[in-house]
């Protein structure tokens, strides 16, 4: 019997506990021995789950890479600008790697990464878990069984969610891009990743890009808002209160993300959701925050062979996070994917409409909500190519996510510049 492969986490936050359950689930194929993380609360909780012994728990990374290497492989799930030091590091040291996304917040620091994986011979996935969704392998696979014919376009859209916008990006961790990154690379570079990989080695030549950060300002705060939601006058005609998106969701039982967010150094309750909104960043005023990301951009790119591609988030959606996809060919039909409803292929000289549908079944626990069937399989690959030894069961791999990367750095520079940039050979 193959002995399950060592993992150390390091971030035991939302996304390193989301990968851990993993090996709850399959403790022949996966073992956590090792936690890495500032936090003594989300740190002590990953130890006691995964039965962690004291020696090999760190409140500093620093201090795990001061050991000799003790395990097969790191899920590095610290904050995005916290990505590049550790993983480079560790894969010094020998360890594979998972590294949640984005690999990091320049084009340098990626490269650096990427250098570091191949010259130690270690593997790395980037956590696209859009790639290991069953869905949108689904999609791949209809490309690539030429039944499209070429594909000529594709449009691709994301609905972040009102109330997760001002989750994350308003009141939350990516608010502000000098504390973390641009919107398009902290949430979409999953999106132009999927375009990038849907075009199928064909480089993109030129890109172009347009948004903004629009309704959260200062300027759009309802007259007689108060500081936080607790003490608003006018909180209930607010969409966004915070009352609203936390608290009324507690009290319904429901203490997982997002109000778990809130109660990163305790557990999730009412007493402790109330006290972190009087005091802590997510009881605050949507339109009085220190946000600068864009909430609203569209991409156009143009790839060789004349394929044209288009991208568009908008933070003002019901939908959350429900992705909508329409890949148009040249020979036979069309396909459109709207999240969580498969695969829709109609066929011009037939007008059939051929409905796919994707095996999206796994172990309980991983699948209830968000993209956590994606997880499972992101997980699972990984595990999978680290016990074999087999780099070619990761489907998000150094240097195609490199490549993709670039191309979202390309299309914020466009933005930024008001201008068509036109990419160089080696930028995608």
């Amino acid at each position: 019997m193959t002995s399950p492969v060592c993992v150390i986490v390091v971030g035991a936050g939302s996304r390193g506990k989301t990968y851990s359950q993993f090996a709850l689930l399959h403790p022949q194929r996966m073992r956590v021995v090792g936690v890495a993380d500032p936090n003594p609360f989300a740190r002590k909780s990953l130890q006691a789950q995964h039965r962690v012994s004291d020696d090999h728990t760190f409140d500093d990374w620093h201090r795990l890479v001061e050991r000799e290497k003790f395990a097969d492989a790191v899920f590095i799930c610290t904050p995005d600008r916290l990505h590049k030091e550790p993983a480079v590091a560790l894969a010094k040291q020998g360890y594979h790697i998972l590294l949640e996304k984005p690999m990091a917040v320049t084009v340098e620091d990626c490269a650096e990464i990427v250098a570091a994986c191949r010259e130690n011979s270690v593997m790395l996935t980037v956590c696209h878990v859009l790639r290991y969704d069953p869905e949108i392998r689904k999609i791949k696979e209809v490309i690539d069984s030429g039944v499209l014919g070429d594909v000529i376009h594709i449009q691709h859209f994301e609905p972040v969610g009102f109330f997760h916008f001002a989750h994350s990006f308003v009141r939350g961790n990516w608010r502000n891009e000098a504390e973390s990154s641009f919107a398009l690379l902290a949430k979409c570079c999953h999106d132009i990743d999927l375009i990038h990989h849907w075009a199928g080695g064909r480089r993109c030549v030129k890109v172009s890009s347009f948004g903004a950060l629009s309704h959260f300002t200062k300027e759009n705060k309802p007259a007689g808002a108060g500081e936080r939601c607790l003490d608003c006058p006018v909180e209930v005609t607010c969409p966004y209160s915070a009352c609203k998106i936390y608290l009324e969701r507690v009290k319904k039982g429901f203490i997982g993300w997002p109000a778990s967010v809130l109660c990163s150094s305790s557990v999730t309750d009412i007493e402790s959701v109330t006290e972190a909104l009087r005091t802590g960043p997510y009881g605050r005023c949507v339109y009085n925050c220190d946000n600068d990301v864009c909430s609203n951009q569209v991409v156009n790119m143009e790839f060789e062979g004349g394929l044209a591609a288009s991208f568009s988030m908008v933070a003002f959606t019901e939908e959350i996070c429900q992705r909508r996809t329409t890949i148009h060919g040249s020979k036979v039909g069309f396909l459109v994917c709207y999240d969580q409803h498969g695969v829709r292929v109609f066929e011009f000289l037939t007008q059939r409409t051929t409905w796919l549908k994707a095996d999206t079944r796994v172990s309980a626990g991983f699948g209830d909500g968000g993209h956590g069937v994606a997880d499972y399989h992101l997980v699972d690959s990984f595990i999978s190519a680290v016990a074999k030894g087999d780099p070619s069961l990761i489907r998000s791999g150094p240097e195609e996510t490199l490549r993709s990367h670039k191309l979202v750095f390309e299309a914020e520079r466009a933005r930024l510049e008001n201008r068509v940039v036109f990419c160089s050979p080696d930028s995608n």
